[in-house]
């Protein structure tokens, strides 16, 4: 299937790693030039490279998602490199696990800020480049609790169900500029981030026994692959998504108990 992502200029967000860093090499290779940003300076250059290899442009910065001139320096200096921006992936965020008599108020703005803010900030940041493009894709990487809430998660549940409602209502405002926004709600996929649970919680077993019993509650008994969700990022930001915004499609292999 041809995309039409050629040429295309594309910002991911948190793309060292896991999902964002599988995003960023599904748009080199189909012929996009990107710019990630992460806060670890070494694995940005890491990344930077690989993402090079495919013969495309591809800027790295450090840059915290938190932090709104960070923000405003990464844009800037991205729009530069690449010579405009189509494409904005908001991936970054973090889990902050606890139940809601656990969460202090510090913890519920750490998290409010990695996860809504940043998504905020970045969009008011590229509308301008992307209206002077004539329209542009927004993918924003969510959480399929914002729709199935899980209270010994309570602030990803919270504030990812405020996340959809920002991206329902962006589609709607900016619908008519061409700007198309979508969300996708990604369950249990297998990244450094659950590599890293597992240590802290049952170092006993294996991976390959951890991520078994981890996916007993998923209806395709399985974890899932960043290149299942990088495949339909690509999809959503190209030429063949072009009548599909405000939408919330969840990768989560069939959890979550909503309708």
């Amino acid at each position: 299937m041809e995309l039409g992502l050629q040429n295309k200029k594309a910002i991911v967000t948190g793309g060292t790693r896991g999902l964002g860093r599988a995003i960023a090499e599904e748009f080199v290779r189909e012929g996009a030039d990107v710019a990630i940003c992460a806060r670890n300076g070494d694995e940005l250059l890491d990344a930077a490279a690989q993402l090079r290899s495919y013969g495309r442009t591809a800027f790295a910065s450090v840059a915290d998602v938190t932090v709104p001139d960070q923000i405003d320096a990464f844009v800037a200096e991205a729009a530069e490199a690449l010579g405009g921006i189509d494409i904005l992936v908001n991936n970054a965020g973090r889990a902050h696990p606890g139940n809601f008599e656990s969460l202090t108020d510090e913890d519920w703005r750490a998290d409010l800020e990695v996860k809504l803010f940043s998504m905020i900030r970045m969009t008011r940041r590229v509308l301008p480049h992307m209206r002077a493009r004539g329209g542009g894709r927004i993918v924003n990487i969510s959480s399929v609790l914002g729709r199935s809430p899980d209270p010994a998660l309570f602030a990803t549940s919270v504030n990812r169900a405020a996340c959809a409602s920002l991206t329902k209502a962006l589609a709607m405002e900016l619908g008519p500029e061409g700007i198309l926004v979508n969300s996708l709600n990604v369950g249990s996929v297998i990244t450094s981030q659950w590599k890293n649970i597992r240590e802290r919680r049952a170092p006993e077993l294996s991976e390959e026994e951890f991520f078994a019993r981890a996916a007993e509650g998923i209806p395709l008994r399985r974890f899932g692959q960043p290149d299942e969700v990088s495949g339909l990022v690509a999809f959503l930001a190209s030429d063949r998504a072009s009548y599909i915004t405000g939408a919330s499609i969840d990768v989560a292999g069939g959890a979550g108990g909503h309708v």
